[in-house]
């Protein structure tokens, strides 16, 4: 990636890689992002290969463990700690369904998880297992929190790396350390992160992560990762069992029934090779401009955009301490309605934001301009 003469990406450039920019002033990358042309072009590579080939000497399953080197990159883990799967939710699941249970055991969540982060969890409270739900207070999550919420049956704390809503980004590496002291397994919903803001599952002690790719990676979706560390993926038994977990899965008529030494024991069938070339291709391109570069632009164009909307009257929820800030900024309106502002951008300005948990919400992208954030507030009701 070429850079100025401050070492910076030139992100003008970059833009080019985001067809959407000739159509939309885009800014929901924390619900289902445009495909960047990166990881357009890495699924159609296999989709042209296939078209003409079928599987006939297309070495797939090569690429596949490219991309799992690639992605374990990402979050400095190792190659064999990766899984590919179909999103957050299928590695969450992993997790709750996934671990030895016994009545009295508690998992700490969040009210404000998104569901994905809950649902799984509370399926568990038919086997005696207590969800405890620690609140949101005015758009934080405090670490405070989670950890008085913790005690001796507690067997996993899962929250998200950033909150959809408010875009509380969570101090995961006090909390991992904390969890590991007490023996708490931390899994970590990483979607709103991945592509965004660093993550470091061994600095960080994180034990599960499990994130989709079609966010702020761009990717397809239906295509994800799972983390699951080495160490403990004795204690995580495979859910769902398939011809793919095994250690020899190319051993057609073995029937060995002997898990993978590895996290592909997760992984149970036949690869979305198309969305695993896909996000392959999308996280090659954020690390070729670098994840600690990305998270800086992100927080240059939302303290734009914050300090706007503060002038223009309105109230910022997301936190924007520099420890705490992300990619997401929730505010409110005092005097309109925030689903007709979201429709009335969309229809007739084509800037698209969203409503979230009554809130307001932008999330711009690297490739996001200066002006796209200034229209965007120029274009919002007066106050």
């Amino acid at each position: 990636m070429n850079d100025n003469a401050n070492n910076l990406p030139d992100w003008d450039t970059l833009r080019e890689q985001f067809p959407i920019t000739r159509n939309y002033n885009f800014m929901n990358h924390a619900a289902a992002a445009p495909l960047s042309k990166r990881a357009a072009d890495g699924a159609r590579q296999y989709l042209d290969y296939a078209e003409q080939n079928a599987y006939l000497r297309g070495g797939f399953f090569k690429q596949v463990e490219r991309v799992r080197a690639v992605a374990a990159s990402l979050i400095n883990a190792n190659p064999d700690e990766i899984a590919f799967t179909k999103g957050t939710s299928e590695g969450l699941s992993f997790v709750a369904n996934g671990l030895s249970w016994q009545n009295g055991d508690n998992v700490v969540i969040a009210n404000c998880e998104f569901p994905a982060n809950v649902y799984c969890w509370q399926a568990l409270r038919s086997n005696g297992v207590q969800v405890r739900t620690v609140l949101e207070e005015e758009g934080r999550l405090p670490i405070d929190r989670l950890i008085e919420a913790i005690d001796s049956r507690t067997r996993v704390v899962s929250v998200s790396s950033i909150q959809f809503a408010s875009g509380y980004r969570t101090d995961l590496a006090t909390l991992g350390e904390f969890c590991q002291s007490k023996g708490v397994f931390l899994c970590v919903d990483a979607i709103q992160s991945l592509g965004a803001f660093p993550i470091d599952v061994k600095s960080m002690n994180i034990d599960f992560l499990a994130a989709g790719g079609h966010k702020w990676l761009c990717s397809p979706e239906g295509s994800g990762l799972f983390y699951v560390s080495r160490e403990i993926q004795g204690y995580l038994r495979p859910t769902t069992i398939g011809w793919m977990t095994m250690r020899d899965p190319f051993e057609f008529t073995k029937h060995q029934f002997e898990f993978a030494d590895s996290a592909r024991r997760y992984e149970a069938g036949s690869y979305n090779f198309c969305g695993v070339y896909g996000i392959g291709a999308a996280i090659e391109l954020a690390l070729e401009i670098g994840i600690e570069r990305i998270s800086h632009r992100l927080l240059h164009l939302t303290e734009r955009l914050t300090t706007q909307l503060r002038d223009k009257g309105y109230r910022v929820v997301s936190s924007r301490t520099p420890a705490e800030s992300s990619a997401i900024v929730a505010f409110i309106s005092d005097l309109h309605d925030h689903d007709e502002i979201q429709k009335h951008l969309e229809r007739e300005h084509r800037i698209v934001i969203a409503v979230r948990s009554g809130r307001l919400r932008a999330s711009p992208h690297f490739y996001t301009s200066e002006r796209e954030i200034d229209q965007l507030v120029e274009l919002l009701p007066k106050h």
